[in-house]
């Protein structure tokens, strides 16, 4: 069973950077993309950028340049540093993982929340 746990969330003031972390544990599949989302109450979730296995990223327009996602494949770690915070960029971050055989299947972190004030 695949479980993500993500941490690192929090409260900053908008300039402001923080870095989220979601380690995986339990057997995962070899190829695969790690990836963060975020959600605001009465929006549809959003991916916010992903990395394959091979370390190509992806970036939601909105983050290009401010947000940088890595991970450490030894660790099953994916990062999100967040840089220049801005009031937009707060709601729940969760951590995603795609297995991308057998038509695609996905697991869930339990989210955590980001709030950047003004």
């Amino acid at each position: 069973q695949v479980q993500l746990v993500e941490s690192g969330g929090g409260l900053v003031q908008a300039g402001g950077s923080l870095r989220l972390s979601c380690a995986a544990s339990g057997s995962i599949f070899s190829i695969n993309r790690l990836g963060w989302y975020r959600q605001t109450p009465g929006k549809q979730r959003e991916l916010v950028a992903a990395i394959t296995n091979g370390g190509n990223t992806n970036y939601a327009d909105s983050v290009k340049g401010r947000f940088t996602i890595s991970r450490d494949n030894a660790k099953k770690t994916v990062y999100l540093q967040m840089n220049s915070l801005e009031p937009e960029d707060t709601a729940v971050y969760y951590c995603n993982l795609h297995i991308p055989i057998r038509g695609g299947y996905d697991y869930w972190g339990q989210g955590t929340q980001v709030t950047v004030s003004s």
